[in-house]
């Protein structure tokens, strides 16, 4: 009798391991997965959690892609897929699977998708980056620059922007900048 209690239990237990769901994939910024677009639509929000979110509601998608907006004319793009194409290195985008949602990445002296607005020393166009690089490294030059925010191209200017502030500000959740406070 023992033997039968032992071994359901045992049953018991192996079966909660092998029904347990696995972790939840990440999306991955700076990513792009070409291919097997069947739907594509505006984000006028610039978010690309929007883009993850439409996909967990559509049965037919398994992975997405978002792209920043390239101009400040245009907005930014979700681009929904019927496959799960490979990963492709991209600062334009974000992307993930089904199920993924939207992951920043967490580096402590970088603030992704937060803008510190107002206390601006100076601002200057940088090149694209996914982490903002540039504009750290700017901020961390001049002595007087306490803070930074690193604005994608397309959401302000045609180009990326790097803003130098005097002050620490509030910061505040915004799909289009990349933060950091220096000193």
């Amino acid at each position: 009798m023992r033997f039968l209690v032992r071994s359901w239990c045992a049953l018991g237990l192996l079966g909660m391991l092998v029904l347990a769901p696995a972790p939840p994939a990440q999306a991955q910024s700076g990513f792009d997965r070409r291919g097997g677009d069947y739907a594509n639509f505006q984000v006028r929000t610039g978010d690309p959690e929007v883009c993850a979110a439409r996909c967990e509601r559509d049965a037919r998608c398994r992975a997405w892609s978002f792209s920043y907006p390239r101009t400040a004319a245009r907005f930014a793009t979700c681009w929904l897929k019927d496959r799960v194409p490979p990963r492709v290195e991209d600062k334009c985008c974000v992307s993930g699977v089904r199920g993924a949602g939207v992951v920043e990445p967490r580096q402590p002296e970088i603030e992704y998708s937060i803008d510190r607005q107002g206390g601006d020393l100076r601002f200057f166009e940088v090149p694209p980056d996914a982490t903002g690089a540039a504009c750290l490294a700017a901020c961390e030059d001049d002595k007087r620059c306490r803070a930074w925010t690193y604005v994608r191209p397309g959401y302000i200017a045609p180009v990326a922007r790097c803003y130098l502030k005097d002050r620490i500000t509030r910061p505040r959740q915004k799909p289009c900048c990349i933060s950091g406070v220096v000193r």
